[in-house]
């Protein structure tokens, strides 16, 4: 407990009297209503009450002890309300005695649409589009409007123009000589004649492609292969068809090789008399056929004249002395191989026969001579009849 003979402030001080309080004029009706008193103007001891000893004793712990100070003079009493009335006229309220009005704190945080906003703005493409896109589309924008007027553009052509002529008519890139290799002197003079070119000219000015399917249009040209060698030359490799047969048709002879395609025309047979001869119509279509036909005739090579197309779909093989053998449509080369073995064994070929026909594998035919079938009558002693047919 606190001693209570430690002298204390209010000791020596008095407390402060109601006349100080008042010694402000009252408000009067004349004050505007916006004026208020200066809050600094009322001691915080004017309207706290003293304290007493009662309530200072409520500390636990001792003070130690302070030396008595002086009393500080009184300020002289005020004269009552009365005798000197407040008005507005008599002393104004400055402005700066008005205390502001509390200002509302901002919030910090982002409205709903700015933070839509700054998520947006943050997407990788959205990122991607302003960095590298709206660039380029200012710079296609400022390009499209440079080249927007017409004599713009025809300059800029004209100089790249002139630029490629220069590059492409230099010497290393002129061509002034063509060589026709890999086929006879006739059939290259009519390659030269249709390349059409004018030489010298220049190598990126020269259609190879075009070229080469005029070249190949020649019957006697299977392929044809172009190339552009140093020093300016062009060389041209020509794959020649070789005919291996002859074709016999109503318009006259013509050669063709292993496919039927055509390869020239021929004047006589004497020609070429070291090539088999074909006749009838589709007979160059079955080529192939009929190369396999001569190649399995080897034994009937020298009495073997040709071989007729019959409606476009068999052979007929033609031997001297008119003798004629029929082959079936399909495996005609099997059958001319019996037949060649039953000739080896009877020898039916060097008889007096007009046609032999294989058509059913099961039954050949003999067609005699008219003197040959006369005789064989005669022979069975069955009476004949002599006609002038």
């Amino acid at each position: 407990m606190r001693s209570l003979s430690a002298p204390r402030r209010h000791d020596f001080e008095p407390p402060l009297s109601a006349p100080r309080r008042m010694a402000e004029p009252p408000m009067t009706a004349t004050r505007p209503a916006y004026a208020a008193p200066a809050a600094a103007a009322t001691p915080r001891h004017a309207v706290e009450p003293p304290v007493t000893a009662p309530r200072r004793m409520a500390d636990a712990q001792p003070q130690p002890q302070s030396q008595p100070q002086p009393r500080r003079p009184e300020a002289p009493a005020a004269a009552p309300f009365a005798a000197a009335p407040f008005t507005a006229a008599a002393r104004p309220v400055p402005a700066a005695a008005v205390a502001p009005a509390p200002m509302a704190r901002r919030d910090p945080a982002p409205s709903r649409w700015a933070y839509r906003l700054q998520r947006i703005m943050l997407t990788p493409h959205l990122r991607a589009l302003l960095r590298f896109g709206l660039p380029s589309f200012v710079v296609l924008a400022a390009v499209g409007l440079y080249l927007s007027d017409d004599a713009r553009r025809g300059a800029i052509v004209q100089v790249f123009t002139d630029i490629r002529q220069k590059f492409e008519h230099r010497p290393e890139f002129m061509v002034t000589l063509a060589s026709v290799e890999g086929c006879s002197k006739d059939l290259a003079e009519a390659v030269r004649a249709r390349l059409g070119l004018n030489l010298p000219q220049s190598s990126f000015d020269l259609d190879l492609a075009a070229i080469r399917s005029r070249i190949e249009e020649l019957d006697a040209v299977k392929s044809a292969e172009l190339r552009v060698r140093s020093g300016g030359i062009l060389q041209v490799l020509v794959t020649e068809r070789e005919p291996v047969a002859v074709w016999r048709t109503a318009e006259g002879l013509t050669l063709v090789d292993d496919t039927g395609h055509r390869v020239a025309g021929l004047y006589a047979r004497s020609d070429r008399p070291d090539l088999p001869l074909i006749a009838g119509q589709g007979a160059d279509r079955a080529t192939a056929e009929a190369l396999q036909i001569f190649a399995a005739a080897g034994p009937l090579l020298p009495r073997v004249r040709g071989l007729t197309r019959m409606g476009e779909r068999r052979w007929d093989l033609v031997l001297d002395r008119d003798q004629r053998i029929l082959l079936p449509a399909e495996h005609p080369v099997r059958a001319l191989e019996r037949l060649l073995a039953l000739d080896h064994a009877q020898d039916i070929l060097s008889r007096d026969l007009v046609a032999l026909d294989l058509r059913l594998d099961s039954r050949p035919t003999l067609r005699l001579t008219p003197y040959a079938l006369t005789e064989l009558r005669r022979s069975k002693g069955l009476k004949t009849v002599e006609t002038d047919l």
